[in-house]
């Protein structure tokens, strides 16, 4: 773990360790931080579970997930997905500065009907993350997120929460972001993996690496179909899904989607040795 941390500090420029361990939190928060540090920390599980036998049959990633699923399924190493992911979230973070915006959760409406709230706001406003059935995120300007939060709670939402974040991610505030991150995608070492991943932006089965090249470039800008992933990865026959990364955000999720699936979290030495 600490190799891997120092080698995603070199290739960052910064002390990536430093900040995960030591602080301060608000430079952690932001998104150039933040991205690398999630991602390390995955890739780290991941590979002290690879180390004990762990043999997925495919993998998929929520919004920066994908990128360590990427390299658990082996369609890039870890040295150039680091180099992906600082980039992603300097270019993520610089686009938030130059197109502001805001997030916000909804819980209680389905996909469908806050999308006609967000065309009906007439703002830049759009469904960013339906996560789970009840359970999605919209993401756009400020007063399109606001407009939509407020007709949200009149349909009957049971929660519409704001959502403390640097930008308005997977909308298309986000659209700076893309040009440069496709230049550089064009020339990274994408080649064919170990097994199947379930991309974001499609919510299917994927093995073609220029596919993927693509879709990790639309993926800035499109919604993540997270609940049709997971029905995807239940239909292919999985039953047992292993979380690896900071928190249980996804197990919850999973959960929700499908109850017949086994989750389990794994993001600490305990949870790694409680599980192997």
């Amino acid at each position: 773990v600490r190799e891997l941390f120092g080698l995603a500090s070199d290739k960052l420029g910064f002390d990536l360790a430093r900040i995960c361990f030591d602080g301060p939190e608000e430079e952690l928060a932001q998104t150039r931080v933040t991205q690398p540090a999630i991602f390390v920390h995955s890739v780290a599980v991941y590979n002290l579970l690879a180390e004990r036998g762990f043999r997925p049959c495919l993998a998929a990633g929520h919004s920066l997930g994908e990128y360590s699923a990427l390299v658990a399924a082996g369609f890039v190493d870890f040295n150039e997905a680091i180099e992906l992911v600082g980039l992603r979230g300097r270019l993520m973070q610089e686009a938030g500065r130059k197109a502001p915006g805001a997030m916000a959760a909804v819980i209680g409406l389905e996909a469908d009907i806050l999308a006609g709230l967000c065309r009906e706001s007439g703002e830049t406003v759009v469904p960013a993350n339906i996560n789970a059935p009840g359970q999605v995120v919209i993401s756009g300007s400020v007063k399109g997120v606001d407009m939509v939060l407020e007709a949200a709670q009149k349909a009957g939402a049971r929660m519409a929460k704001k959502l403390k974040v640097s930008g308005a991610f997977h909308s298309p505030l986000m659209e700076y972001a893309c040009a440069p991150m496709r230049e550089r995608l064009a020339s990274a070492d994408i080649h064919g993996g170990r097994m199947p991943l379930v991309p974001n932006v499609t919510a299917e089965l994927e093995k073609n690496p220029e596919t993927l090249r693509e879709l990790l470039v639309r993926q800035i800008v499109s919604p993540v179909l997270w609940t049709g992933s997971v029905k995807t990865i239940s239909a292919f026959g999985v039953c047992k899904i292993i979380e690896a990364g900071p928190g249980s955000v996804l197990a919850g999720l999973c959960k929700r989607i499908d109850r017949e699936l086994e989750i389990t979290s794994v993001g600490t030495l305990e949870q790694l040795d409680s599980y192997c």
